[in-house]
């Protein structure tokens, strides 16, 4: 919970709760043994205080009622220490996932409002795929505790079946298979009655995924009958999550339906539960697209450029749907290349939410050199780095126009550093690079003040005034050209004379 002022949270301030779950006998376990290690019997105790604010059995809203019964409740005094300390304990859970904490605002009021959105515990097969929760809960209590819970959630399965190989047919009978609805006669009433009734929360419609736009039909009208993945790809008519990865894909390395058909026919897209293996797809879809460009690069080579080409490019920007708004204090600069292609926000637009292969595109009027392509495969593929991510690495590393940059060692190193400083998000990522620009500066002015101090310390070492009399002699050095100077009779002789007189002539 983020409060900059402790004004601003007070027992005056009126909250309410929302939570769409029950808790379960198991989701008790995991609260006592899993979550209480990790943040503490306060911060528990406030969640279930908060949790009981509804109803059992019961799912919604609570009605809105000053922080004072949170106080109360906890036995936390009306003060300024125990404002700090409920912040503290709602960080905790926040930080969980356990509690969600908003501040509203009412526009007739200058009064804020405080939302509290409780999150059911994970299950713990959950709980222990999340590595950061496990590696926390292991610092607490230890690796061989966690080992030893995480054996008391489970139930093995019978020794029998341990050991023996079984084949698995699902015999499980289909909903429309049983069920015949009547579906000519239209309820609108009915459906109007549902939806005002329902207590359940008008979330934020989630962003879509960029699609290539294609459907279901055209994917089953073109994929083989006799493949044997053929029952997996049947089953993406009811799965629109792993159909829009599908579309995704397709549209990252710009394939067709027959390229994503023969894609989905190939060993190893599905695993043996008929689940879409999303990483083998993209990676295969990656190969495709290298083949095919280095196809269209050839061709193109032996084409001038003309304009159709500048619209297609243009065109391409325009399809680009948008997913995620960029905020203004998280806006970098325009490189030079782009200069007059595009403003502020809309190129911060395309680094947000394109894929790092048409982002990479725009930095290079022709075709983009090999290897660095395969170096930005390799990031995004090998170190699982974010589109995001890899479209501020690749601002940070092109659009400086700096030639020493722009090299294999150079990038991996930038994106190594990226990934030990777990950047996977927009905004850490430009965070990153404010930063690092940050540090060059420091580094450039630490080297004009070392050479300015050095240049200062020569000279006074050669005037001799600073340090006093100088150890050395002072010896004077013909410069080269210098005319000799003109040398009398009368000189000459005397030099003469003193020569025969050290001679002993």
């Amino acid at each position: 919970m983020r409060i900059n002022n402790l004004l601003e949270y007070t027992e005056h301030h009126r909250f309410y709760i929302f939570r769409d779950f029950s808790l379960s006998s198991l989701d008790y376990r995991m609260i006592s043994l899993i979550y209480q290690p990790m943040v503490g019997a306060f911060a528990v105790a406030f969640y279930q205080q908060l949790y009981h604010g509804i109803a059992e059995g019961c799912t919604g809203y609570s009605a809105l009622e000053p922080q004072r019964k949170l106080f109360l409740g906890l036995g936390l005094d009306m003060n300024e220490r125990a404002r700090r300390h409920l912040i503290e304990q709602a960080s905790k859970l926040e930080a969980v996932g356990l509690l969600q904490t908003s501040r509203l605002g009412l526009p007739e009021n200058a009064d804020v409002i405080y939302e509290y959105e409780l999150a059911q515990p994970l299950s713990p097969a959950e709980f222990f795929r999340n590595m950061h929760l496990t590696m926390l809960l292991r610092d607490k209590i230890g690796k061989y505790a966690v080992i030893s819970l995480r054996e008391s959630f489970g139930a093995n399965e019978p020794d029998e079946l341990a050991d023996a190989q079984l084949t698995k047919e699902n015999i499980s009978m289909p909903f429309y298979e049983l069920f015949k609805l009547n579906m000519q006669s239209v309820d609108n009433e009915f459906e109007q009655a549902l939806t005002e009734v329902a207590s359940s929360r008008q979330t934020a419609a989630r962003p879509a995924l960029a699609t290539a736009g294609i459907p279901y039909g055209e994917i089953i009208m073109r994929f083989p009958r006799n493949s044997a993945n053929r029952r997996f790809v049947e089953r993406l008519r009811g799965d629109d999550d792993q159909l829009a990865q599908v579309n995704y894909v397709a549209y990252k390395y710009s394939l067709t339906v027959v390229d994503i058909c023969r894609l989905l026919d190939e060993d190893g897209i599905f695993d043996q539960s008929g689940e879409l293996n999303v990483d083998e797809l993209q990676l295969r879809a990656n190969q495709f697209y290298r083949q095919d460009k280095k196809r269209e690069g050839d061709r193109q080579r032996t084409l001038a450029r003309t304009q159709v080409m500048a619209d297609e490019e243009s065109a391409d920007a325009d399809e680009l749907t948008e997913e995620y708004e960029v905020q203004e204090q998280d806006y970098l600069p325009v490189p030079n290349q782009l200069h007059g292609r595009c403003d502020v926000q809309q190129y911060n637009m395309l680094m947000r939410n394109e894929p790092h292969t048409r982002f990479l595109q725009r930095f290079f009027p022709g075709a983009i050199p090999d290897w660095i392509e395969r170096v930005f495969e390799r990031i995004d593929i090998n170190y699982k780095l974010a589109a995001p991510v890899i479209n501020v690495l690749i601002h940070y590393v092109l659009g400086a126009n700096e030639a020493q940059r722009v090299t294999k060692t150079f990038l991996d190193a930038v994106a190594s550093n990226m990934l030990v400083k777990q950047i996977d998000t927009f905004e850490k990522a430009v965070l990153y690079v404010r930063e690092q620009a940050q540090v060059e500066q420091d580094k450039e002015r630490r080297k004009e003040a070392a050479a300015s101090f050095s240049g200062g310390k020569g000279g006074s070492r050669g005037g001799g005034s600073s340090r006093g009399t100088s150890r050395k002699p002072s010896i004077q050095i013909v410069q080269e050209g210098q005319p000799a100077s003109a040398v009398s009779a009368d000189e000459l002789e005397e030099l003469r004379k003193l020569a025969r007189k050290l001679d002993g002539k």
